[in-house]
């Protein structure tokens, strides 16, 4: 929030950073359900009083945030998906605290994944994956809604169908052009929803995790392409576009999507030594894994009436 003080500008919020949970459910038949969320928490509210005369009396302590996610995790007696929480937990802090007029909720979820032992899922046994699931969720106390979702650290290489070619050239370009070349990348991806209240999002139980899992596949899918034949990929740009692309015509529930697909660099190994000042070349088997410096390669896709 913005205010005018004594002929300055002062912007300000307050909250919890980095509260961490963990969450079992137990069903009936002895299945258990675990999640790992890092929560973080900032408030918009009329406290301009604490910063200029001392007076405390409508922030809400930050110890007092912490606590709120603990008890709002124990009242979830079901399994839930953390956009759902993030949401509960800004219709709370908005509702419940007259200053308070806007919340935003950043979640991050570690990937923890149920085990399978000799072929058959573990029924309270879990290990941890790679990729995580976040968002972030604006409440604001009218009710209005603000929804992202995304996935960070997915990483994903192949080892041919990809090249990059016709690039601009000059006195400083050393990179050779190649049809042929090992392509990988850990990709950021966040999407907006469209719901703008409440009491638009669907009434669908994990509708928000089955949502992650599908854009997830899509996303994998359209990088790899067909498990035989593959696809090719001219550069990072033409498959960031292809992947978000194909979300956007996949999902008819998301307005938009942005992508952050670092280019991570295996560079053919090319040797020469004493006896045989030769280069030996290794015919694309032989790499040296780098990921500094990298390519910094990101762009958002939007339909044309998307607020993104």
């Amino acid at each position: 929030m913005a205010d005018k003080i004594d002929g300055l500008k002062l912007e300000q919020r307050h909250g919890k950073a980095r509260v961490r949970v963990g969450r079992v459910w137990k069903n009936e038949d002895g299945r258990h359900f675990f999640v790992e969320w890092n929560v973080s928490i900032s408030l918009l509210s009329d406290c301009i009083p604490a910063y200029v005369l001392d007076d405390n009396s409508n922030i809400v302590a930050t110890d007092t945030i912490k606590n709120t996610v603990y008890v709002k995790a124990k009242e979830c007696s079901e399994q839930l998906s953390v956009e759902d929480f993030a949401i509960g937990l800004g219709k709370h802090f908005t509702s419940f605290y007259q200053p308070v007029t806007a919340a935003i909720i950043k979640i991050v979820e570690k990937p923890w994944e149920r085990v399978h032992i000799d072929g058959l899922p573990h029924e309270h046994g879990f290990k941890l994956g790679s990729e995580k699931h976040v968002t972030e969720v604006v409440v604001e106390k009218s009710g209005s809604l603000q929804v992202t979702s995304g996935i960070e650290g997915l990483a994903v290489l192949k080892t041919t169908k990809s090249g990059f070619e016709g690039f601009i050239r000059d006195k400083y370009t050393m990179l050779p052009e190649t049809r042929e070349r090992i392509v990988a990348t850990e990709v950021t991806a966040s999407w907006r929803y469209p719901f703008e209240s409440i009491s638009s999002i669907p009434v669908k139980p994990l509708y928000f995790a089955e949502r992650y899992l599908d854009v997830k596949k899509v996303l994998v899918d359209t990088f790899f392409g067909p498990p035989k034949d593959g696809v090719y990929s001219p550069s990072v740009q033409s498959t960031l576009y292809q992947m978000a692309k194909a979300v956007l015509g996949r999902f008819h529930d998301i307005s938009s999507i942005q992508l952050k697909m670092p280019n991570l660099h295996f560079l053919p190994v090319n040797l020469s030594n004493k006896e045989s000042p030769a280069i030996v070349k290794f015919k694309d088997d032989v790499y040296l894994p780098t990921d500094e410096p990298h390519g910094s390669i990101e762009a958002s896709v939007s339909r044309i009436w998307s607020k993104m």
